[in-house]
């Protein structure tokens, strides 16, 4: 049981390591040059083209998998471990009776990881990808439905930005049973 449980937890620490690398990706680099593209093709650049047609469906491809992964695989772990079981850290630790060698704050710390991560896995594939797909022209949309799309998935992702930063903290701080 404790391979499995290394695996899982290696599994999870490096779709997440690529999950969040590709949401920095998207918001500290494509974000910005997609705006010096598009103020470029209307003096003559080159545009956004290669940008829209290559490189995002394939970024968020990785990103919304990665995504899938490092949600599934902190679930799997949860479901490994008893004293860190799923209900018991989504409710912050208040589910069921925990052993005395196990300090609240770990769940505590935990479960508000675990809820950030669960937030931020939901905006990728229920509003940022959603909205993506009408952006770059994967599914039909007129001008009016893809600025609303470009709205929805910059927010989503902007608040996924702001999520990661306290959300791994707590799960750092669960891991090491450290409170804040």
């Amino acid at each position: 049981m404790e391979h499995i449980a290394m695996l899982d937890r290696w599994l999870h620490i490096v779709a997440g390591v690529m999950w969040i690398g590709l949401l920095y990706y998207f918001n500290f680099v494509q974000v910005p040059a997609l705006a010096a593209a598009n103020a470029e093709a209307n003096s003559g650049g080159p545009g956004p083209a290669a940008i829209t047609k290559y490189v995002a469906p394939r970024a968020l491809f990785w990103f919304r998998y990665a995504a899938l992964v490092t949600w599934l695989s902190g679930m799997a772990y949860l479901s490994i471990w008893p004293d860190y079981s799923v209900l018991n850290v989504f409710s912050f630790g208040y589910a069921a009776p925990l052993p005395p060698d196990v300090p609240h704050i770990r769940l505590t710390n935990i479960g508000f990881g675990t809820w950030l991560g669960t937030i931020m896995a939901f905006n990728v594939w229920f509003l940022i990808w959603p909205n993506q797909k009408k952006i770059l022209g994967m599914v039909p949309a007129d001008d009016a439905t893809k600025a609303k799309a470009r709205r929805v998935a910059f927010l989503a992702s902007r608040t996924n930005t702001m999520l990661s930063i306290p959300m791994l903290m707590f799960m750092q701080s669960g891991t090491h049973g450290l409170p804040f």
